[in-house]
């Protein structure tokens, strides 16, 4: 009898969030016909994970058997063997000898007394019978959740059987609880004792915050500002669980948590973290209580509070388990965050308020103090808003603009209504400083709800500058909202400056126009000079200068000089829109690597030091890009993925970011997942109506088809950014550095002329502006043309002045792949020696360069010219006429017997990129397989 689970896989959603690597290695597992024990803590996922596996694998078990067992039930014996075998002891009880049979039944239905002690070995031999019955007809899956409680006798019992399988093919997949690092090992390890000998122990950890954010997303919690799941994500510990338990608290609650109070914990959360608090006596209680109030929480910081009992307090918490040792140093850390929350949430208002008052006179940081004070006080209080006030500003020159916004909501909470400055002001600094925290969602509620009462002009355009900051890439979004700032802005200059350079920033990034953007930036740089901000007056000249440094546009050295000139706004100066960036771009584009790396790596240190999220995501990114130029293929891998992941953690630039980690996965770390990401940052792109990063993602999604050998594709999407470049009037070929891609694949795809074409018009462009990498690339992209037709001296000429040239400005894997392309070359001139360059040098120098991919392509070069030359084989077809050159080669390749494997090393491709050729070969030809492609040889028509 077979026994299939009912759950719906639907669970799987929530489960491969932040699962990927523990579903991945428990299902490899079990695939070869392993055991697997998963364990963690109580709401961590396991019996998620252990019910997806165990609906995945019934499909291939003959029989699949179920136990989950409960606290309340552990003492009842042979239960959980009940629930494992109860069903299917008819099927098997004749497979038992009589006394086996007899003490299993007993023990099973209870008809009789059976003990361990009275019939312990005729039981355990009779489960280990009954599973190797079941095995004979098919294979067994043993699934048992929450080991931990099975009762003793049935613990004994399936440990005894799992032990003595051997090659009998009966597969267990259990969960059990291990709680903490001090116990989990010893936990697991008399589990694993337990388990057949080939288990593997699979840990599930605690989510990150982007995992606790989509999984929140998941759960319908949707819509959370990003400082809210920040908190979740820190009081819950990474737990999905508690995560889960806090957003529907969250959810329920009829208002939101003020500024720094902690988040509200469900009463369920708060049964199941505090249970042991009852044990504790009165006075440490207190004393918990401060301390769950403290951000940093000492002896020190408990004795200063009037707690003077807190050694032997908080010794008597650590014994019951609710504080645990802090490693480094006298901090009293609570053994989990959500012991803190709940007991936080479980005091009285009054204490509550009596812990902050100790703590505002007894911290020892100002803006510790300060946030305690106001956590102390009721009601509008003009001086505790003032302290709070000058709190954020201090927050926000130590680089910590989070808790600047939050001090600054605290400072509005407590400013009286005719203060000057007032609470909307103050709420309008706390947006800017959320902005630059990279929580724009919190800034963007902030100032809609100020819009709702302000009346003043300079309030209203100050909110409506938020909201089109917050808007990020999608500035799209919020078109309605420039208007109404123009009305409010009226004739004042200062106010226009602060729209205009706003509207130069639309016509960029919606309609892709950077002659109107550069315009609309000029236009607000004399503005904000009339009006004397010179704040508004760097940030738009260094738009200006950008604008013109991608168009090509001669005076854009001048107006970098402009952006550089003193006065300087610290903040804008190291801003990824201020005139440093714009500057980084310009040395960049100009072949001045190594003066471009020192320029981003102080702009780098310095957003890091000011905390500015969204500019420390962009330098790190444009880092990874030098690095990408240079050669160094390892470092820019690790940059760019360090961005791509502070970005998807902040929720900003991440289409730029994917595009650069496709760039730099192309160049040193996996093709597929280059493409992957490329085709990403496309749809970001073309989701947010993001003219500027459209292009460029599209660049990056040639130039991953490319490096997987897929020219078509590659053409196709380069193409596309030709188009892009030209209509926005972006005439500088640095800017994106793909027209020498172009060119590449369209040789590849038969289609020199059009090559050419691309050549010439962009070596005008390079030449106009001095562009000596470029030229060196469209030079090697010539000589391919040239190759192609024939002119092997002309391209052996061109491809040796290229890569010197390239070598020389320190273009290092760009020089590289000219020296592989002489190899290729010299390689299809039979009886000719390699004069200058060879297949070993360029494995050296993409060695050097660590780009794994590229010398994966030059070993599979020398392994096929090792092997000989091909197989004389019979002209194509005709059917085969109508394919692109990359599907002739394939189908070709299909008729000669060669499997996908085959096929991607003898191109040079990925087994991926040959999967999806054959697809478009099969429509193409109007059939099903492979073998309708053998019979097109064979001259037959398919079936």
């Amino acid at each position: 009898m077979r026994r299939d689970f009912a759950e719906s896989a639907g669970c799987r959603s929530d489960l491969v969030i932040g699962r990927e690597e523990s579903f991945g290695a428990a299902r490899e597992q079990l695939a070869r016909g392993g055991s697997v024990l998963l364990h963690g803590p109580a709401g961590i996922g396991k019996s998620t994970v252990l019910r997806t596996l165990a609906t995945e694998y019934a499909r291939t078990a003959h029989t699949v058997l179920r136990c989950s067992a409960t606290e309340s039930e552990s003492h009842l014996p042979f239960l959980a063997l009940a629930d494992l075998l109860g069903l299917v002891l008819a099927e098997v009880s004749d497979a038992l000898p009589a006394a086996q049979r007899t003490a299993l039944e007993s023990a099973l239905t209870g008809r009789g007394e059976s003990t361990l002690q009275r019939d312990g070995l005729a039981l355990r031999l009779a489960v280990l019978s009954a599973l190797r019955a079941l095995a004979a007809e098919g294979p067994v899956l043993v699934v048992a959740d929450d080991l931990q409680w099975l009762d003793p006798a049935s613990a004994e019992l399936l440990g005894f059987a799992a032990r003595r399988l051997g090659d009998i093919p009966v597969r267990l997949l259990c969960a059990v609880r291990t709680e903490g690092p001090e116990t989990e090992s010893a936990e697991y390890d008399r589990h694993l004792r337990a388990s057949p000998p080939d288990t593997r122990a699979v840990r599930l950890g605690p989510l990150t915050r982007a995992q606790v954010s989509t999984l929140l997303d998941e759960r319908g919690y949707a819509g959370l500002h990003r400082s809210t799941v920040r908190d979740i994500h820190r009081t819950s510990g990474g737990n999905p669980l508690f995560a889960l338990e806090l957003g529907r608290a969250l959810a329920e609650s009829p208002a939101a948590p003020r500024p720094g109070e902690p988040l509200p914990v469900p009463t369920s959360l708060r049964a199941l973290v505090l249970s042991r608090l009852e044990m504790l006596s009165d006075e440490a209680r207190r004393t918990l209580l401060v301390a769950s109030a403290g951000a940093r929480p000492t002896p020190a910081l408990l004795h200063a509070a009037g707690r003077d009992d807190a050694e032997a307090e908080t010794a008597q918490a650590a014994a019951l388990g609710l504080l645990a040792p802090d490693p480094e140093g006298p901090a009293v850390r609570f053994a989990h965050p959500l012991i803190s929350a709940a007991l936080y949430a479980e005091a009285p208002a009054a204490e509550r308020r009596a812990a902050h008052a100790a703590l505002s006179t007894a911290a020892f940081d100002p803006i510790e103090r300060a946030r305690h004070l106001a956590l102390a006080t009721t009601g509008t209080d003009p001086e505790v808003a003032a302290r709070l006030a000058e709190a954020a500003a201090l927050a926000r020159d130590r680089g910590a603009p989070s808790v600047a916004a939050s001090l600054g909501l605290l400072a509005a909470r407590h400013t009286p209504a005719d203060s000057a400055p007032g609470p909307d002001e103050r709420r309008l600094a706390a947006a800017e400083d959320a902005i630059t925290a990279g929580e724009p969602d919190l800034a963007r509620d902030i100032a809609r709800e100020v819009l709702t009462r302000a009346t003043a002009p300079g309030g209203r355009v100050r909110a409506w500058m938020v909201v089109i900051e917050a808007a990020g890439q999608a500035i799209g979004e919020v078109d309605a909202v420039f208007p109404q700032a123009l009305a409010d802005a009226g004739d004042d200059p200062r106010l226009l400056a602060l729209v205009h350079y706003q509207l130069a920033w639309r016509s960029l990034v919606v309609q892709g126009d950077f002659a109107q953007g550069r315009q609309e930036a000029a236009h607000a740089a004399r503005l904000a000079a009339r009006a004397g901000d010179r704040r508004t007056e760097l940030l738009a000249l260094a738009f200006q200068a950008q604008a013109e440094t991608l168009m090509g546009h001669p005076g854009a050295p001048a107006t970098i000089q402009r952006a550089l000139q003193e006065p300087q706004d610290p903040r804008v100066a190291c801003h990824h829109n201020g005139a440093g960036s714009s500057r980084f771009r310009w040395l960049v584009m100009s072949d001045r690597l190594a003066e471009a790396r020192t320029t981003v790596t102080a702009l780098l240190r310095e957003v890091r030091r000011r905390g500015m999220a969204e500019s420390e995501v962009h330098y790190l990114r444009f880092l990874a890009e030098t690095e990408l130029h240079s050669g160094h293929c390892g470092r820019a891998l690790e940059l760019s993925r360090e961005s791509l992941t502070l970005a998807r953690d902040a929720g900003i630039g991440e289409g730029a970011g994917a595009m650069q980690a496709a760039l730099a996965e192309a160049a040193g770390g996996d093709p597929d997942r280059a493409l992957e990401l490329a085709r990403e940052a496309v749809r970001r792109a073309e989701g947010d109506g993001d003219a500027v990063y459209l292009s460029r993602a599209l660049a990056a999604l040639g130039h991953a088809n490319l490096a997987a050998g897929d020219a078509a594709a590659a053409v196709r999407a380069l193409r596309r950014v030709r188009e892009l470049e030209a209509g926005a009037g972006i005439t500088d070929p640095a800017r994106g550095r793909w027209q020498g891609d172009l060119a590449e694949a369209l040789v590849r795809t038969g289609e020199p002329a059009e090559a050419l074409d691309v050549i010439e018009v962009t070596r005008a462009h390079a030449l106009r502006l001095g562009r000596g990498s470029v030229l060196a690339v469209l030079d090697r992209a010539e000589a391919l043309v040239r190759a192609a037709r024939g002119e092997h001296r002309a391209a052996i000429t061109r491809l040796t002045s290229a890569r010197e040239r390239l070598a020389e400005l320190g273009f290092g894997l760009e020089a590289a792949r000219a020296v592989f392309a002489l190899a290729e070359l010299h390689a299809e001139r039979p009886g000719r020696a390699p004069e200058s360059a060879s297949y070993d040098e360029a494995a050296r120098l993409f060695r050097r360069c660590r780009a794994l991919p590229w010398l994966r392509r030059v070993e599979a070069a020398v392994a096929a010219r090792a092997a000989g030359p091909p197989p004389v084989r019979a002209a194509e077809p005709d059917g085969l006429a109508g394919l692109a050159s990359m599907e002739r080669q394939v189908a070709a390749l299909v008729m000669e017997g060669a499997t996908n494997r085959e096929i991607a090393a003898r191109l040079f491709v990925s087994v991926k990129t040959v999967e999806a050729t054959l697809t478009r070969v099969y429509r193409k030809l109007g059939i099903r397989s492979r073998v309708d492609i053998v019979r097109l040889a064979a001259g037959r028509r398919p079936e």
